[in-house]
């Protein structure tokens, strides 16, 4: 292991968060170690997965700390509390989520990291957090509703970086998520396609789980269809690939791979949002036996020699404080931006290709209907309406767009043959097709022209909203 004196331990007063005092130890740190300044959240008590409850993170406050040289200090000293900070792609800026005053919601903010002016980006009157930029000038963010946290994405006003590609993606402030239940964005990918984490299925949080949308809300799905244990905190490295946290252990998401690939890490409580140096070395937020809050360690990722684990190392600690979120401060890859297809129709139009396949097996028998579900303004399913399944499996149908709606597969007597157990969405405007229900985004379909569309290749329509809505119509 090679060393340099740029490990830390930093004491700092529990009721201001300010730094104390110089240097409490110093530490051999492995090779890569020197990554320039950081930024972390420090918070007296940080309530992990508390957004995908609808609750408060940071329930005694929280603040940003800059950390330049090994020494720490608060990133807008102003605010009374500050969260979630996202750099620009220049490393100019930061954009995060503040109270200026402590009764204040959170709101989104952005700071010069120049000259330190603060100015205000997203002012609403319920919390807005967790921004993260978008290319093209845009920015997504997690808004409180009604229905619990909501992506939300606008346009930013102090910067345009080119003309908006589609206007279905601004310039108002447009919603991304459409579900009963708490959506909360992690990153965004070099594709262009926003992380974000929500209970699986969507209509519950007992599972967190990870999962992708474009920036115009269209083409949701789950990152992985091995669904299992929770799972959050992704952050994409600069290989392709996707960490995250188990809580206890680390895990992987790799392109050749239709599954999750576990992560021989030390043990330890890993709080999720992993930084990665441009040496390869992870900035991480742990909690070791016998610790009572995270710190920032960091970890080698590759073995040193044969198997052998690299240990943790510690970087920065805060006496009676959790460190969360490390975030590296310098510019970075520019992702993709996406040319929002959205047509101007408060409808979808969706096509299986094969909906006897899925991940839990195919059926030996193909179903003869398909029933779409709607949920009602109180939340209650509601049956949108039925239309023939092929003998391929295929099906075609036009539904509501921008509202939470699933399938139910039947056989010629009605039965149920296999059903959704949560909701997703298609925006208004959008055409989607699938391979087969819940088959997984690996699969490939048949070079074949689907029999659905040989008969027709007009959509069966179930879009009669006032049915749907009728108060007559109660749940299934």
């Amino acid at each position: 292991m090679n060393s340099i004196s740029r490990a830390v331990m930093i004491a700092i007063t529990l009721s201001a968060l300010q730094p104390v005092g110089a240097l409490a130890e110093q530490r051999k740190v492995a090779a890569g170690a020197d990554f320039g300044d950081y930024i972390v959240t420090a918070a007296p008590i940080y309530k992990q997965l508390a957004e995908l409850r609808g609750e408060e993170r940071f329930p005694a406050g929280a603040r940003l700390l800059l950390v330049h040289n090994g020494k720490s200090e608060p990133l807008v000293p102003e605010f009374a509390a500050s969260v979630d900070a996202d750099v620009s792609f220049d490393g100019l800026w930061v954009m995060f989520a503040g109270k200026k005053n402590a009764g204040d919601p959170w709101q989104i903010w952005e700071v010069n990291l120049q000259d330190r002016k603060v100015r205000s980006v997203v002012a609403t009157k319920t919390d807005a957090v967790r921004p993260l930029y978008l290319p093209g000038g845009r920015l997504v963010w997690a808004q409180r509703t009604a229905n619990g946290f909501e992506l939300e994405s606008t346009e930013d006003a102090r910067r345009r970086e080119a003309p908006a590609l589609n206007p279905t993606a601004g310039p108002g402030i447009t919603p991304l998520t459409y579900i009963r239940g708490n959506a909360f964005p992690t990153g965004v990918l070099r594709d262009g396609r926003i992380m974000f984490e929500a209970g699986f299925p969507f209509d519950a949080a007992a599972t967190p789980e990870i999962y992708l949308v474009y920036a115009d809300g269209s083409g949701v799905e789950s990152y992985r269809c091995d669904h299992g244990r929770g799972r959050w905190g992704a952050r994409q490295l600069a290989s392709g690939d996707v960490v995250f946290t188990h809580g206890s252990e680390l895990g992987r998401f790799s392109s050749p791979f239709a599954h999750e690939s576990q992560i021989a890490a030390p043990a330890a409580q890993y709080a999720g949002s992993v930084a990665e140096t441009v040496a390869g070395a992870w900035l991480l937020s742990t909690r070791q036996a016998g610790q009572s809050h995270y710190a920032i360690n960091l970890w080698n990722p590759k073995p040193v020699s044969g198997a052998q684990i690299a240990k943790l190392v510690p970087v920065l600690a805060v006496t009676g404080v959790d460190l969360v979120d490390p975030v590296l401060v310098g510019t970075r890859a520019r992702p993709n931006r996406h040319p929002s297809g959205l047509h101007p129709w408060n409808y979808a139009n969706l096509l299986a290709l094969d909906a006897r396949i899925s991940r839990d097996g195919t059926l030996r028998e193909t179903p003869a209907e398909v029933r779409v579900e709607v949920q009602d303004a109180n939340g209650r399913a509601a049956v949108a309406g039925k239309a023939p399944v092929e003998q391929d499996g295929s099906f075609y149908v036009r539904v509501p767009g921008d509202r939470p709606i699933r399938f139910s597969l039947l056989d010629k007597k009605g039965i149920v043959l296999r059903q959704e157990r949560g909701w997703f969405w298609a925006r208004g405007g959008e055409q989607r097709y699938c391979t087969g229900c819940h088959a997984g985004p690996e699969r490939g379909s048949e070079n074949r022209v689907p029999a659905v569309l040989m008969r027709s290749t007009t959509p069966t329509d179930l879009t009669d909203l006032k049915m749907i809505l009728s108060p007559t119509r109660g749940g299934q």
